[in-house]
């Protein structure tokens, strides 16, 4: 079984999230997809100099302007869509990824591994790496930095994920390629949704987004990639049993064959720590 998929490379202006609905919207009109994926705090902008500037813009789950706009956007393509969201719970906040399918929000996965000045803002996910199926598809989700987190992905891998959604505000050069070596050690495809555009909000640091949006197979190859410095749309079919078929070359299988028995030092570290 196919799926087609779609990436959204945004170039938001910060703090004006109507302007940035409306062109997230616009640049997938002629979208037709059963995944679409946006960046991460696309709508807001990422660079927040105080908590209060970021409760000014954040919304609640669900119910606010963005995820009413995914939902708006996931009725037309007919499918899940996937995008970041800023969103607020009392007086915490939560740098997010909405889920919505066939106009409805199914479920808000908050980022686990926060970067750079992030904790500032945001308090870390306090959930599960979802893994959430919609026609046939097993959609696992993830943001930005969980990517230089092996276990992340194998989670998601684990829990039955064909694809990887991964909306994301790229500053680091490595995680596109980053994201071959996820997809090929757990057998599985990956969108990795991110945004170009430079912001500078003193005292925060000058903050250059790479580009590069990318979806890969689940042998590491690239698929689709986005340009450096403009907005695009990035489409490729995604084959499910592709996905779920975790042997090699040599006939080993990526999953079956792990020895987790031998792989206590990871929840030593754990404990101990």
């Amino acid at each position: 079984m196919t799926h087609r998929v779609a990436c959204l490379q945004t170039r938001p202006v910060f703090g004006d999230v109507q302007a940035n609905l409306d062109d997230a919207e616009a640049r997938l009109a002629g979208v037709e997809a059963d995944l679409v994926v946006l960046p991460e705090l696309f709508a807001t902008g990422y660079s927040f100099r105080t908590c209060a500037e970021a409760l000014d813009l954040a919304e609640p789950w669900p119910g606010g302007a963005t995820t009413e706009r995914l939902c708006r956007i996931s009725e037309r393509t007919g499918g899940m869509v996937v995008g970041g969201l800023l969103e607020r719970d009392g007086d915490r906040l939560f740098n997010s990824a909405a889920v919505v399918v066939a106009g409805r929000p199914v479920h808000a996965y908050r980022k686990l591994h926060l970067f750079g000045f992030e904790p500032e803002t945001f308090t870390p996910g306090d959930g599960e790496l979802p893994v959430i199926e919609y026609r046939g598809l097993r959609v696992g989700i993830m943001i930005c930095f969980d990517w230089i987190f092996p276990e992340a992905a194998r989670v998601l891998a684990l829990a039955g994920a064909d694809v990887i959604a991964h909306p994301s505000n790229l500053v680091l050069q490595w995680c596109q390629r980053a994201m071959r070596t996820r997809s090929l050690e757990n057998g599985v495809y990956a969108i990795t949704a991110n945004r170009v555009g430079t912001e500078h909000r003193e005292p925060r640091p000058e903050l250059p987004f790479t580009g590069h949006s990318v979806i890969v197979g689940p042998l590491g190859e690239l698929l689709a990639e986005g340009p450096a410095a403009e907005p695009a749309v990035l489409e490729a079919q995604v084959d499910v049993a592709r996905a779920r078929d975790k042997s090699v070359a040599s006939g080993n299988d990526r999953i079956a064959e792990r020895r987790p028995e031998w792989y206590a030092t990871l929840l030593r570290a754990d404990t101990e720590s």
